[in-house]
Order: C-alpha cells, then structure tokens, then sequence
C-alpha cells in the first residue's frame, strides 16, 4: 500500500525523448515520483520496460501502478518517417493500449495528456490555426495524430484526457534530423553551406522548456480535462528570419542551397498556432522564452 504521505506518481512514456528529459525534470520539481516508460534498452532507475504496442502486456503493467497522472509523450514524432504502418501502430494503436489499461486501472489517474500535434491542421490556408477549425492532415503523421485524437474521444468518458496540440518547439538535446537543430548545428561547426529543402516555410516556434512547463501545468488544472489545446507561441517565424538570427548570433554568413532530395510536395507552408484557447485554461500559461534565446542557448551548450 502507498503512504497517504508518498509523493504523487506520474507515469511518463517517451520518458527518454527530447521532450521527455526536461518534463521528467518539472514533474520530479513539482513534487512528482517519476516513473518512465521505455520501450527497449537496459532500464534505469524509476523506469519500466514496456512495449505500448502489447495490448497484454501493458495490460499487466499498468494494472499494479495507480499513477496519480500520466502523460503519453511516446510516437514517432517525424513528418518524414518512411514506414506508415509503423505510424500508426506506435502513434494510434499504442495509445489506445495505454488508454484502455488505465481505464481498467482500481483508481483512475486524474489526468491523463496525450501529445498529438499541431501538424493535424495540415494546409487549411488561414493565418492562423484555432482548435475550431476542422483539421485537414497532409501527411500520414497527421493522419496518424488526428486518428489517435478521435480514438481518446471514445475514452473521456472513462478517462480525464487532456489533448495537447504541440507546433514546433526546440531547443538542446533536439535531434538535427529536425529543422532547426540541424541550423543551429551547422553554425556551431562553422559551415560554410547548409542544403535546405523548402525555404519559404514558416513556422510557429517554442522553446521546450516552455512546453513541458504547460504539459505539467495542464496536469495540475481541472479546467483543462476534457479539452483539445494549441500548444504554441503564436509568433510565425520563417526560415530566413532563423537564418538571419543565427547569422547574428554566430557572427558568420552561411550559403544556402536547396537540395531537392529535402523538398516534400504536400509541405505546409505556414503554420501557426492561435494559443487563446490554451491561456484560458491557465491563467500564467507559459511561454515567451524569445526564439534568438532559444537558439542562443542551442548555440552555446557543450559540445
């Protein structure tokens, strides 16, 4: 039996993720017992192994735990991944695994937050992008997303979901498979030339530490159960305007060449999130960390 004093546990998938490391660290400050989820690999200390696409043995898992809160960070989080089966069975079919396992819990989580993506609205050609609008996805990550937001729909009345709509945010740790990662990178070696695919995109930018600040607020606020919420900046950067700042901040000039092999045919061209909806839920929603600081800190982390 857990001590009516023991912290509370909140249960994190993709635990080893970028996202992952910095929300681990805001829950661990808020007071939380972290238990991380990964897939394969030695475990860890406060760390399961678990493969989410094992209906039983998640099933098992989970049964003994009663997390006070959960978030779902695991999924294949690449617009360009290759392997559309696997999309959906890591991005839908894993997800309803972990829903129906804590549904059959002895006493629910009161929160649950599933990350899907801002991605879901795909090229609707507004300005700007409210949870009103009706998604069109453009890409089989899209799809992958909005069919798990659908599927979670079916489990609100069972469960207190909260779904998240990240756009893009960044910062260190980031993989350079993406954008601006792979920007930053190329300045921090002194490059000379970087090859882009489509360079009139522009995108609506966080820095990650904001993101996992809202993630843990989210958990902690009534009001956000049962909500679908943009997680974003609500600023339009394009990719010139990071260019130019990362000219600043290194002091360099880089070339830049479009190399076809990087240019998708469907790419969305703008995309940027109206976040309303989000600082009416939070009264001090987070946020406003400056991109030219996000990108400052990228620059300068160790090597």
């Amino acid at each position: 039996m857990v001590s009516e004093n023991a912290s509370p546990l909140a249960l994190l998938t993709g635990s080893r993720g970028f996202t992952g490391r910095y929300l681990r660290a805001e829950l661990a400050q808020a007071g939380y017992r972290v238990l991380g989820v990964v897939q394969d690999g030695a475990v860890g200390v406060d760390e399961i192994a678990l493969d989410l696409r094992d209906r039983d043995a998640t099933l098992r898992a989970l049964a003994p735990l009663l997390p006070a809160v959960v978030v779902h960070l695991a999924g294949i989080a690449q617009v360009a991944h290759g392997d559309a089966a696997a999309l959906y069975q890591t991005n839908l079919i894993a997800t309803r695994n972990l829903l129906e396992a804590l549904a059959q819990c002895a006493v629910p989580p009161r929160a649950v937050l599933l990350a899907s993506s801002g991605n879901v609205y795909g090229n609707l050609g507004a300005e700007v992008l409210d949870e009103s609008m009706a998604p069109q996805p453009a890409n089989d990550y899209a799809v992958s997303k909005l069919a798990m937001e659908h599927m979670a729909r079916l489990w609100m009345a069972r469960l207190p979901i909260i779904l998240a709509r990240p756009f893009n945010y960044t910062g260190v740790g980031q993989s350079e498979d993406f954008l601006l990662p792979k920007i930053v990178g190329h300045f921090r070696h002194g490059a000379r030339v970087i090859e882009l695919g489509n360079t009139h995109v522009a995108r609506d930018f966080s820095d990650v530490r904001d993101v996992a600040r809202c993630y843990r607020k989210l958990l902690q606020v009534p009001a956000a159960i049962g909500q679908t919420l943009n997680v974003c900046s609500g600023r339009l950067t394009t990719l010139d305007e990071v260019l130019q700042l990362m000219q600043h901040i290194a002091g360099y000039a880089i070339g830049v060449r479009v190399n076809p092999a990087f240019v998708r045919g469907n790419e969305i061209a703008r995309l940027r999130g109206n976040d309303a909806r989000l600082r009416a839920v939070l009264d001090d929603a987070p946020g406003g960390i400056p991109l030219c600081e996000t990108l400052r800190w990228m620059f300068a982390a160790p090597w």
